[in-house]
């Protein structure tokens, strides 16, 4: 296909191409312009990375691209193609963020008070009742499962432990187009100008001695290599979840000792370290979102009660964010 024929045409297109489909030595970090990239696209890093596996042309990339997340529209290519070359955003996206840093605050000064202590905070009721249906409806059905026939619970769908490769449907939309959440992310971030990744849903159900948990515990989702850059992300639960409940867990206020820990380590394996036994749990209602800088240890427990945990994850992050190399 000649690139004037291309469905799309984006910069930096036909170089991800080349290099995550292995024609290119492999580069195990996510960088920046790829984050960017994928979540023009409406893509998720995993179901892209399993398809490029594959090793298809490029042509048959473009057209896999618009069956999967359709032609991007055209304010967010233009938005795309800005902030690669650090020119002025285009002004339906100035607008936007302007609508953002005009709404008031989503997040108090409690609230505030706690992102600064512990690492984390809870926005409630970030979508709507019908919206969080709507996402848990779909999150049933990609499972195959039904919420009162426990067994379909631990069906052929549950290939991956609890993270379900479901990234492009329209109730995930309102969730990344929410105006709350933006806000949110903005008072954390303190710039309205973000974007949202395209990411995943998970169904954690209850463990049984064939489907023991299988989630990492505790972990980080970045390279401990310092400076650590900040950042931040969020899980929207969309069920009611006890504290029993694959609720999730992290160790509130680690970003203040992270150093010192680190440094304190004499060599040893930083993600070998056992830090259970700081960690704590946080339940929450259905479509309360649950905010954390990454720098904390997290992850998903073991659900121990009656009924599964379904989550979405919605993160959104600055355009400026950048990535260390080297994963440590």
């Amino acid at each position: 296909m000649a690139d004037q024929e291309a469905p799309i045409r984006m910069t930096g297109l036909r170089a991800y191409w080349e290099t995550r489909s292995h024609r290119v030595p492999f580069a195990p970090c996510l960088d920046r312009s790829e984050r960017l990239l994928l979540d023009t696209l409406g893509l998720g890093l995993e179901q892209t990375l399993a398809y490029l596996g594959g090793q298809p042309d490029y042509e048959t990339f473009l057209n896999w691209i618009v069956e999967t997340a359709g032609i991007p529209d055209p304010p967010v290519l233009a938005r795309y193609e800005a902030t690669l070359a650090g020119a002025p955003l285009p002004g339906a996206v100035q607008d936007q963020i302007a609508a953002i840093d005009a709404m008031p605050p989503v997040l108090d000064t409690a609230d505030i008070a706690q992102w600064e202590r512990d690492g984390f905070v809870i926005l409630r009721n970030a979508i709507t009742p019908g919206e969080v249906a709507a996402a848990a409806a779909l999150i049933w059905e990609a499972n195959g499962a039904l919420p009162d026939a426990p067994e379909s619970w631990y069906g052929a769908a549950r290939n991956q432990g609890m993270m379900v490769q479901l990234f492009q449907h329209p109730a995930l939309e309102p969730a990344r187009r929410s105006a709350r959440i933006h806000k949110a992310y903005a008072q954390l971030w303190g710039s309205s100008d973000l974007w949202m990744i395209i990411d995943r849903v998970s169904f954690n159900p209850p463990e049984r001695p064939s489907h023991p948990f299988r989630a990492p515990r505790l972990h980080w989702d970045v390279s401990l290599v310092r400076p650590i850059p900040f950042a931040a992300l969020g899980v929207l639960y969309l069920s009611d979840t006890a504290e029993d409940q694959g609720a999730f867990e992290l160790v509130p206020g680690f970003h203040h000792r992270l150093d010192a820990w680190l440094d304190g380590l004499a060599g040893a394996d930083p993600r070998a370290v056992d830090l259970s036994a700081e960690a704590v749990r946080v339940p929450a209602n259905a479509g309360d979102l649950i905010i954390w800088r990454h720098d904390l240890p997290h992850g998903a427990s073991p659900n121990r009660a009656a009924a599964p945990r379904l989550a979405q994850y919605v993160t959104m992050y600055a355009p400026g964010l950048t990535h260390q190399a080297e994963w440590l």
